[in-house]
């Protein structure tokens, strides 16, 4: 049985970060999308990074931003890993000094391989749920059976997680890891230390 890693998106505030950390999450996401309720300054993002431990996995998340917003942004926040959750192509997405995952959104009869192939250079890809209009952060699930194996990188489960459906869909997609955000929340950018709790427990003893 192979460890799952996790991911705790869409962090505001320093206690919600060192909250997921001390459940034992792997990284935390801090998202770079104004209309997100979750949006974060630079400010917010260089003031929670400081408060993390060692061996925290830093994820920046962006929806269509330009290179001059990206490159900025980057100047001033120490990220680990860039998440790119719009429709930007392979070559928007590289050029960044920086390792990254490309988000897809999943409805039935997409051709996810086919997807994949597109980003080569993807460390690996986050599958979330396919709302239209709608990049993230949906709070809903998809059909985790339109996922094929062998897609050959490693696949990122989110949309619509939460403690009470992870251990379920770690069972049957046997991803690589799990990114949650809406599912540990008390209020829309603000996590619940419960919750999260709750999560991380239930996808260390899936």
């Amino acid at each position: 049985m192979s460890v799952v890693r996790s991911k705790i998106c869409g962090i505001t505030r320093i206690e919600d970060a060192l909250a997921a950390v001390e459940a034992g999450a792997d990284a935390i996401g801090l998202v770079f999308y104004a209309p997100s309720p979750r949006a974060v300054t630079v400010a917010q993002a260089r003031a929670i990074i400081a408060a993390l431990p060692p061996f925290v996995t830093t994820v920046g998340l962006f929806v269509n931003a330009s290179r001059c917003e990206l490159g900025e942004i980057l100047d001033a926040v120490p990220l680990d890993l860039l998440q790119f959750h719009g429709d930007e192509t392979a070559q928007q997405c590289t050029g960044y000094h920086r390792p990254y995952i490309k988000a897809l959104r999943v409805k039935a009869g997409d051709d996810i391989a086919a997807q994949m192939a597109t980003h080569p250079q993807a460390s690996g890809f986050l599958l979330d749920t396919y709302v239209e209009g709608v990049p993230g952060g949906t709070g809903q699930a998809f059909d985790w059976s339109l996922i094929p194996q062998g897609l050959g990188k490693p696949i990122i489960l989110a949309g619509g997680l939460t403690p009470d459906n992870v251990a379920q869909a770690i069972a049957q997609v046997r991803p690589y890891a799990v990114d949650v955000s809406g599912g540990v929340e008390a209020s829309k950018g603000i996590k619940d230390g419960q919750k999260i709790r709750a999560f991380m427990q239930a996808v260390k003893g899936h």
